[in-house]
Parts: C-alpha cells; sequence; structure tokens
C-alpha cells in the first residue's frame, strides 16, 4: 500500500473515498473546513445525513456515504474523533484506523485523507503522522494461511494508496512524518505477524533465523546462542524451560549503535519473553488455554520489532536487547515441579509450577542484558492471567523500581495510546515466594500473582532501574479494533518507540 500527501483541494479530487474528521462538541458534530465545502456542496446534505444517522462523533465512530455523482468524489466517510477541546493525535490515529477499514469494505481501493483544521489543535505534520499510522495498522491482515475456502470478507480488495491532503503544510516535513509512520507501523506489523504464525512454524530456532534477518536489514549486531552457549554463560532457567521440546531454545542478543559516538549515553536494555508454544509443562494447561499460547512469544516479538524501527527513526541513544526464545512441552527430558535451578546471578529458584515458566527465561534475559553493559532494563511478557482479571482486556501492568522510568513509560504509552497501569510492588508479598529448599519460588499462588511474578523478577534486575511490563492483557485481541483485526496485536512496540526516540533527545537537551 501506498500512502502519499498530496498539497490539492479535496473537493476536487475524484476519489473512491474521502474520510473527513469530525468533532464533537455539546453533542453535536463539528466539521473541519473541507467538510464544511462539502456540506455546501450538497446544499447541506452531508450535517443533514449525519443528524439523521445520530452521528456522534465518538472516536472511531464512522458513517459511510455515497455521493451519487453529486461530487468529484464517490464516498464521503465520517469519521469520529471524539471531543474537540480534549482532541489529540491518537484519535486521529483510530479516527483513520476506522474509516479506512469502512472505505475498504465499500470497496473502495484508493482512499483520500482530509487532515483536522490547525485550530483543532494538532500541528499538520503530527496529524499526518498519526493518521498513516491509524491507516498502515487498521488495514493490517495476515492471510498467509489463507486458502481456496476463505469468506469473502477476507477476500475484499485491497487498498492500493492512502493520500493525505492540505494545502497549509511543506511537502518535505509531510514526507518527513509519513516515513516515521511507516517505520513505526511496519515494527507492530512485524511484531502481529510474529504473533499470529503457527507454532509448528515459529519454534525458537525459526524465530532466531528471523531476528538475524531482521538486524541485517536494520542495521543490528546480532549474536544467537544455541544451547551449548547457554550452558556456557549459565542459562540454566532457559535451558530447563527448554528441555522437554525437540526445538532447543535460543537466546537472541541484538545491539543498536547510533550514529555517532554512544559514549556518555544511558544504554537501555530491552527483554523480551518469547515462550513459542506453552504447554504449561507438568502442569499442564487445559485444553482452553492452550487455544492462544502460540503468542506467548509476544513481548520478544515487541521487542524485535522495536528494534526493527530504530535506525530508522533515528533514535540517538544505543539498546541493548535480549529475546529469550523456548518451547515449553513434555516430554522424558521435561524440567518438573520440585526441580531447583540456579540462575545467572547465583539466585536459586524453586520450580512449583512449570507453567510459570516465562519468569524463568526472563531471569536470565535480565541478568545477561545487564551484564552486556545496559544501564536500565524494561521487559515484556505474557506473564499472569492475574493481570487480565486485575485489568480487564486491552491494557499493561506496568511494575518498576524506578520513577522516572515508570513515569515515561507511563507518558509514552500515553501519546501512542497503548493503555498502561502502574500496580504496586509490595514487598510484604515477597513471603509467598520465598523458597523452601531454593532462594525463591517460581509461584506464589493466586493471590496477588502478577505483583508475585514481578517480584521474582525484581531478583534479576542487578541493580539497575527496571521495569516490567505485563503485556498478558493487550497482546491479543477477540475480535477487531479501529487499529487492527482479532489475534495479535503487537502491544509494546509503539511504547517502546516513544520512549527510546524521545530518551535520546531528552539526554542531548
Amino acid at each position: 500500500m501506498d500512502v502519499r500527501f498530496d498539497a490539492a483541494d479535496v473537493t476536487k479530487l475524484p476519489a473512491q473515498a474521502v474520510v473527513l474528521p469530525v468533532a464533537a462538541r455539546d453533542g453535536k458534530p463539528v466539521l473541519t473546513q473541507a467538510g464544511m465545502a462539502f456540506d455546501a456542496m450538497l446544499e447541506g446534505g452531508l450535517l443533514e445525513a449525519l443528524q439523521e444517522a445520530q452521528f456522534s462523533g465518538k472516536t472511531a465512530e464512522t458513517l459511510t456515504l455515497p455521493t451519487f455523482r453529486c461530487l468529484a468524489a464517490r464516498r464521503l466517510v465520517a469519521a469520529g474523533v471524539g471531543d474537540l477541546d480534549r482532541f489529540e493525535a491518537e484519535a486521529f490515529t483510530r479516527a483513520v484506523g476506522a474509516a479506512a477499514q469502512a472505505a475498504r469494505s465499500a470497496g473502495a481501493t484508493e482512499i483520500v485523507v482530509a487532515l483536522p483544521d490547525g485550530d483543532w489543535g494538532l500541528d499538520t505534520a503530527a496529524a499526518i503522522e498519526a493518521g498513516a499510522i491509524g491507516a498502515r495498522l487498521g488495514l493490517y491482515r495476515f492471510d498467509a494461511y489463507r486458502g481456496a475456502a476463505a469468506p469473502s470478507s477476507v477476500k475484499s480488495r485491497e487498498v492500493e494508496t492512502v493520500t493525505f491532503i492540505d494545502e497549509a503544510v511543506a511537502p518535505e516535513a509531510a514526507g518527513r512524518a509519513l516515513d516515521r509512520a511507516a517505520a513505526t507501523a511496519r515494527a507492530v506489523d512485524l511484531a502481529r505477524d510474529l504473533g499470529n504464525e503457527p507454532a509448528s512454524v515459529l519454534t525458537p530456532e525459526t524465530l532466531a533465523d528471523r531476528a538475524a534477518v531482521v538486524a541485517r536489514e536494520a542495521g543490528l549486531q546480532v549474536e544467537i546462542l544455541g544451547p551449548e552457549e547457554l550452558a556456557a554463560i549459565g542459562a540454566n532457567a532457559t535451558l530447563a524451560v527448554g528441555g522437554g521440546s525437540a526445538h532447543p531454545p535460543r537466546m537472541i542478543r541484538l545491539r543498536y549503535e547510533p550514529e555517532g559516538s554512544s559514549e556518555g549515553r544511558p544504554v537501555p536494555g530491552l527483554v523480551g519473553k518469547a515462550i513459542t508454544f506453552d504447554t504449561g509443562g507438568y502442569s499442564i494447561k487445559p485444553y482452553e488455554g492452550m487455544l492462544e499460547m502460540k503468542g506467548d512469544m509476544a513481548g520478544g516479538a515487541a521487542v524485535l520489532g522495536a528494534m526493527s524501527a530504530l535506525r530508522d527513526l533515528g533514535c540517538r541513544v544505543p539498546v541493548e536487547a535480549t529475546i529469550c526464545a523456548a518451547e515449553n512441552m513434555i516430554s522424558g527430558t521435561a524440567f518438573r515441579p520440585g526441580d531447583v535451578l540456579t540462575g545467572m546471578n547465583g539466585v536459586t529458584m524453586e520450580i512449583l509450577s512449570t507453567d510459570a515458566e516465562g519468569r524463568l527465561v526472563l531471569a536470565d534475559g535480565l541478568v545477561d542484558t545487564a551484564r552486556r553493559g545496559a544501564t536500565e532494563l524494561i521487559d515484556l511478557a505474557t506473564l499472569t492471567g492475574a493481570a487480565v482479571v486485575a485489568l480487564g482486556n486491552g491494557a499493561t501492568a506496568l511494575f518498576a523500581s524506578d520513577d522516572r522510568l515508570a513515569d515515561a513509560l507511563l507518558e509514552a504509552a500515553g501519546e501512542t495510546g497503548e493503555r498502561m497501569w502502574r500496580m504496586p510492588l509490595f514487598p510484604e508479598l515477597e513471603e509467598q515466594i520465598e523458597g523452601e529448599v531454593g532462594d525463591i519460588k517460581n509461584t506464589g499462588g493466586r493471590a496477588g500473582g502478577a505483583i508475585t511474578g514481578a517480584l521474582f523478577l525484581q531478583h534479576f534486575r542487578e541493580g539497575l532501574p527496571w521495569a516490567h511490563l505485563d503485556i498478558a492483557p493487550a497482546s491479543r485481541q477477540s475480535k477487531a479494533t479501529a487499529t487492527g483485526p482479532k489475534g495479535a496485536t503487537g502491544v509494546g512496540v509503539r511504547t517502546l518507540l516513544r520512549y527510546l526516540t524521545e530518551l535520546g533527545t531528552s539526554t542531548e537537551a
């Protein structure tokens, strides 16, 4: 799909579909100048249609209207952006995503998007970037395994071009905004593609191979550790989790080096859980619990997606990343409840549940990333069902040892629209994971399960500022939204990219 910019009069373009932002104020729809021009050409017909349809202008609400050859455009797609007094970039992202889907469903292959007016409070270049991200994410599909029996709803024609129209912005600024949007959306879609792959295809070895390709394309340093190398560095937890599978575990090390000297700059360290399939091991999951376990590698996918875009987005700080890939299966070589594992930093872990395996591989990943020079650590994992119970679907639980890091991540998440909520690290709950044979147990029971999971990980932060993102509630969605279809969401990628790129800017300032 080609996403472009054109400085033209949107009312005169022979477009298959024109997307018009519509805001809300005092319960009534508010049109842009372009919208009012279309309304005048239709002798008040646009506002009348919106009122008759009870179109409220709430974010991502859409209404598709045929023009019956009365205009150059064949269709108008009204796209709600929410309350005009609180209009932000993310609202436009969602509005354009929903409108692009509506236009595609109506048969349009070429879409034109009118931008919000400048006095709506959003910089035009920022609006272009936000809208382009929305269009790309909203029109994403994972069709690699569709065959002859695919329903007609997924065989509809694909959108070929999306053109953003405004006569006031410089083409150079628009081009930079479109480039940033393309890099961000590609990163999210990479994470989505990986999360949607069948586990029979995306094994630890395959994920490592794909990461190597991404690294070459993105100008990253890459090192892949197999079983022998993992044993040499003492990554016993990763070896134990992957020990029951015919597909041995991998630790994927990535490093991004910015242009120029990185001396004196912070070195964020990203660590992603990538359990390519989780049976629960001998603490086996019920059937229903396994249905989405091909997505238990969403944290690792988010790390790889974010790393893939750092150079295109001009990130100014070096970044270390570790993806901990394993398949948790059952066999004669699988680890067992009652086993005791020794972590890379000497902390011993008593295994109560082989289904609490993600924190084990992250323990190795955190220590390894710290030893490679990271000055702060951020891990992402589909770690606990308890986080889903606490926050419901669609939000990420944030735990952090450092207020600055927590606040910066919350701000980045808010700017991108990825819901995130900070959770407590109550020290009293440490009692629930105190070991009887080893130092700590790998589960503290049901009560406070998301907190005790984070407390377990805190033993491996090596004294560094650390944040843990439990993305279990948000890594997959059961129905389509304005920014993507059912399935893997790629959550975390946009938050990481915003945090890392702004960290470099604030450091230089």
